[in-house]
């Protein structure tokens, strides 16, 4: 693998904005890291937020909103114990808050402590400013009582529990936010996990106890993948009972594994967008960098004197928002680096080289990962052909509705018109609605209908051209009783899957008639047979040349009318004569055969779904259209052909996965050599690359000839690619499965 990466080139405004409004705690919890680690500077720091302080943070928050356009800000109240400043400042401080962010951008209120003062009053003030509660606890009593206990040894888990039983009340519910619980490997973890989830939380936090590797966290068993371990027992208990929970640390993992963001600041490669306001008003860094050593934390920033963009500037800030670039060089090649991002940057600390480390977890999240694929893996199975036909025919229904939300009050008279028909059609006939918006050439219709809106250009033509054709197309094969209006380009007509229509007028009524249609312009009407040609009238051909091609034991239509049909990386021949269509049927029935002697299991995965061919004038690769076509060279002998229709189509169906499944995450930052390109290439090209290249070689071992194609590549290079792909951190848990299939495939015919 080829690593590239850079620091982002734009500065990432703050959207999560930690505020200290108490520095002392009313508990004397061991494993905090404010207290009871290397930084020790909230002894210098006032107890609380000073109403000067309170002020220009709130000036300070609407200058950075209002400069980079923030929708909202979350501010979360922290300390110490947050509620050790009484209700009397915590209003003032939401007061404050509000005001100065009133029409600048929305307030996301958030408050975190550990319970023991959460009483009604406070709960009233809470409602008022919508602020959301979150609690710290660690489980049952046996669990809690570890570690958060008062300075005189005293448990608090009884005031916790009454704490969160008010909060739990059907009038404060609104303000419950969920539990955070700090992992201790002693503690059972399915008796904690139960004690968290009896109290109904709307989210659970697990959190691992901060270390570095100056100080370790503690192993009790001795063991490097003691935490892996006791997170697994508890992701199989949850998983188990059906997930009752959210759970952020293994939603974050199924997120990063399917190709999504991750939902933590403690896993995956996300850049940080928070800072730290001390009751002093000093900006600072995340405050688990105060476990690394003194200082570790801090900017030199403070309220008064810097803006936050300042601190958005600060070199600590920046370095834990460079993505890959941001870890250490042996996280860079690590296969989970993209679900892992390195563990959280405080846990990488070590003396000698500051943060340029694996985490001190790094056994621990590997197995974590690791352990969590494995189990998401065996729901992760590739679509069947089934399911992906039903999720591509949605996707191309969404991307009609959303032409026809971007057309609205702009798409004119026209367009609602034909909106209306085909949704008449729809009703009336929806099979045949179905077979129209399926062809392959709607979806090239849609997409450069909705690429022009995009870019604020007008499309090729009127949409409501194509979409009355789709409706007036669907109504003929449905045998509707409806006449459907449809305006002419050029004097034509394409009716989608049906033929074209050419007149010498500017628009004309279709309606269903017997085994054809009617056709009405001006006061005269004539009608024509589908299957056969007539004055004006070119049907779609269709090849009936080999049994067992085509999508659903239907005959593929030979394509070479559609105008959109234009969308290979070839340009597509003009209508074919009579002759040069029946050679080239002729050539595709040979070049079917000698696929299906020599291969016939690729053979059948070839023509399944396969619904239209088009000539080409030379070679190219999927078109940019929907699911069941494909570009074939019309000059091609036999045996091009044949190798033309195995490849092809089978990478139109990697095309097709791709755009309904997430097979892998394309972020720039990964780059893999591969032996059949001059320069490094993303994940998406060698997977393109090797999936071909896995039936070609399949081919080749049963005696056809792949000479000339560019696709026979050495079995040891195919082998070496698929190890390659196999621990690609860019891949998704589908897209592992994908590759999973392709070596079960190469391999079964070594």
């Amino acid at each position: 693998m080829v690593f590239t990466g850079a620091a982002a080139a734009r500065l990432i405004p703050f959207r999560e904005f930690v505020v200290k409004v108490h520095s002392r705690c009313d508990l004397a919890c061991d494993h905090c890291y404010i207290y009871e680690h290397a930084d020790q500077s909230w002894r210098q720091r006032p107890a609380v937020l000073s109403e000067a302080v309170a002020e220009r943070l709130a000036e300070r928050l609407a200058e950075h909103a209002g400069a980079h356009g923030l929708p909202s800000v979350t501010v979360i109240l922290l300390g110490g114990e947050p509620l050790l400043a009484g209700p009397a400042r915590l209003r003032r401080l939401c007061e404050v808050l509000t005001r100065g962010l009133d029409g600048v951008a929305a307030l996301d209120l958030r408050i975190h402590t550990n319970g023991l003062r959460l009483n009604e009053e406070f709960l009233d003030l809470f409602a008022t400013y919508g602020v959301k509660v979150g609690v710290s606890l660690d489980g049952d009593r046996a669990a809690n009582d570890r570690h958060r206990r008062s300075a005189n040894g005293r448990t608090s888990h009884p005031r916790v529990l009454k704490a969160l039983g008010l909060l739990g009340q059907e009038r404060h519910r609104h303000l419950y936010q969920g539990l955070l619980c700090t992992i201790d490997p002693e503690n059972d973890p399915r008796t904690v996990f139960d004690a968290l989830t009896a109290l109904a939380p709307p989210r659970i936090d697990f959190l691992l106890p901060h270390a570095t590797w100056e100080t370790p966290p503690a192993r009790p068993d001795g063991r490097p993948d003691t935490y892996a371990r006791w997170l697994l027992e508890v992701f199989d208990h949850w998983d188990a009972q059906g997930r009752p929970v959210p759970v952020r640390l293994f939603d974050s993992l199924l997120s990063t594994l399917r190709g999504g963001p991750s939902l933590t600041e403690s896993l995956g490669l996300t850049p940080t967008d928070l800072v730290v306001v001390e009751t002093d008003g000093t900006l600072e860094q995340a405050d688990s960098l105060k476990t690394a050593h003194e200082g570790a934390a801090a900017t030199g920033f403070d309220v008064f004197r810097n803006s936050f963009d300042e601190v958005a500037a600060h070199p600590g800030i920046r370095a834990r928002q460079l993505g890959l670039a941001g870890v250490s060089a042996e996280c860079r090649g690590c296969p989970v680096v993209r679900s892992c991002g390195g563990g959280l940057y405080a846990h990488r600390y070590r003396a000698a080289n500051g943060f340029d480390n694996p985490s001190v977890y790094c056994t621990d999240l590997k197995e974590l990962v690791d352990g969590v694929e494995q189990r998401t893996a065996r729901t992760a199975d590739v679509p069947g052909p089934a399911d992906l036909a039903a999720s591509q025919q949605e996707l191309t229904r969404v991307l009609l509705v959303r032409l026809h939300e971007d057309l609205a009050g702009s798409g004119g008279e026209d367009w609602q018109r034909s909106w209306e028909l085909v949704t008449a059609v729809e009703a009336e006939a929806p099979d045949a609605l179905d077979a129209v918006l399926d062809h392959p050439y709607t979806r090239t219709w849609l997409l450069g209908a909705l690429e022009a809106l995009r870019q604020g250009r007008p499309p090729d033509e009127p949409p409501a051209f194509r979409l009355s054709a789709l409706a007036a197309a669907a109504a003929v094969r449905g045998r509707l009783d409806l006449q459907v209006r449809v305006a002419l380009r050029g004097g034509e007509l394409y009716l989608p899957t049906l033929g074209r229509l050419r007149t010498g007028g500017t628009a004309v009524g279709i309606r269903a008639a017997d085994e054809g249609f009617s056709v009405r312009e001006g006061g005269t009407e004539r009608r024509l047979a589908l299957s056969g040609a007539g004055p004006g009238w070119q049907p779609v051909r269709v090849w009936r040349g080999a049994a067992g091609v085509g999508a659903d034991g239907a005959a593929p239509a030979l394509d070479d009318l559609d105008p959109y049909r234009d969308c290979y990386s070839r340009p597509p021949l003009p209508r074919l004569d009579g002759p040069g269509a029946e050679a080239w049927q002729r050539r595709l029935g040979a070049a079917w055969a000698l696929l299906h002697r020599t291969v016939p299991d690729l053979a059948r995965e070839t023509g399944a779904g396969l619904s239209t061919l088009t000539p080409l004038t030379g070679p190219g690769g999927p078109g940019r259209c929907g699911p069941g076509a494909l570009g074939v060279p019309y000059a091609a002998d036999v045996r091009e052909t044949a190798l033309a229709l195995l490849t092809g189509r089978r990478r139109a169906r990697l095309r097709e996965l791709t755009e309904v499944a997430d097979l892998y995450v394309l972020d720039g930052e990964w780059w893999h050599e591969s032996p059949w390109r001059e320069r490094p290439v993303a994940v998406s090209a060698l997977l393109a690359d090797v999936h071909a290249r896995v039936a070609v070689a399949a081919y080749r071992r049963a005696g056809g000839d792949a000479g000339g194609s560019g696709l026979a590549g050495d079995e040891g290079e195919i082998k070496r690619t698929l190890d390659r792909l196999s621990g690609a951190a860019e891949l998704t848990v589908t897209g592992k499965a994908v590759v999973a299939e392709l070596r079960r495939e190469f391999e079964s015919g070594v």
